[in-house]
């Protein structure tokens, strides 16, 4: 059954952040653990499992999208190795099923495909430590770099037990067309988890659904299509909540609508 989702603020609390998406009827939270107020050694896990428990939120775990696991420096890279294994540990605490990865392609001077490399070397390092967890990673589609079918194949294809992460807003980006229904035509049965936000197509806004160019029925009808019907988190960056409450209200009726 599709279920619907936010982020925290990394500036703010997560109890507090927890409360009020508990309070606008969401169903989880994807539980970014990443500073200045929320990394991984400032959180009080007790605290966060209590709340979690009392409110009934459910957890897909989200890291740092600058966390570099692709960097030329292996002590560089190997210390973004270990910031992910505690980030993993406690989300498993915290009943997470699956963590993210955003792939890493910011080495001057060095081509994608040393990036590709270095962060399926990552990655690698990680899927031990997952299986113990009983928790899946996922890598998720970005602009430029990691936002269609080749592009993706580069890690779906070389490592058989990673999960995909597809944002789509991401998808809509720096694109001729919107890559969604390629993506979930090849990958679709390797979806664990899905970020919804608006976009003009050029920059990632993270609006209201709605407020850009994002065809949401098509993109709606390709996760349908491929038998998706699991979480969805609304990346909507507002601080008005009620364009978050807008856009949960429509994304479940576009849902129910769309076949």
């Amino acid at each position: 059954m599709m279920r619907i989702g936010a982020m925290n603020h990394p500036q703010h609390r997560v109890e507090d952040e927890i409360l009020w998406m508990a309070e606008m009827g969401l169903d989880f939270i994807d539980l970014t653990l990443e500073p200045p107020a929320a990394g991984h050694w400032q959180v009080d896990v007790d605290s966060m499992r209590e709340l979690l428990q009392e409110t009934g939120l459910g957890v897909i775990g989200h890291t740092a999208y600058y966390l570099p696991l692709g960097h030329p420096f292996e002590e560089v890279r190997e210390g973004a190795v270990e910031a992910f294994s505690s980030t993993l540990q406690i989300l498993a605490r915290l009943g997470a099923c699956c963590m993210n990865i955003h792939p890493d392609f910011k080495a001057p001077m060095h081509d994608a495909a040393f990036s590709v490399e270095q962060n399926l070397k990552s990655i690698r390092e990680l899927l031990p430590l997952a299986r113990r967890l009983d928790m899946e990673l996922m890598i998720e589609n970005l602009p430029g770099n990691v936002n269609d079918v080749p592009q993706l194949g580069h890690f779906l294809e070389a490592i058989p037990e990673l999960g995909l992460h597809l944002d789509i807003g991401h998808t809509n980006l720096q694109v001729r067309h919107n890559t969604t229904s390629s993506i979930m035509e090849h990958y679709g049965h390797r979806v664990r988890h899905v970020h919804l936000h608006d976009n003009r197509g050029t920059d990632d806004l993270h609006l209201p659904l709605g407020a850009g160019t994002l065809d949401l029925e098509s993109c709606i009808r390709s996760l349908k299509a491929a038998g998706y019907d699991g979480t969805i988190t609304l990346e909507v960056f507002t601080p008005d909540r009620e364009l978050l409450r807008f856009s949960a209200d429509k994304l479940r009726r576009v849902w129910n609508e769309v076949a």
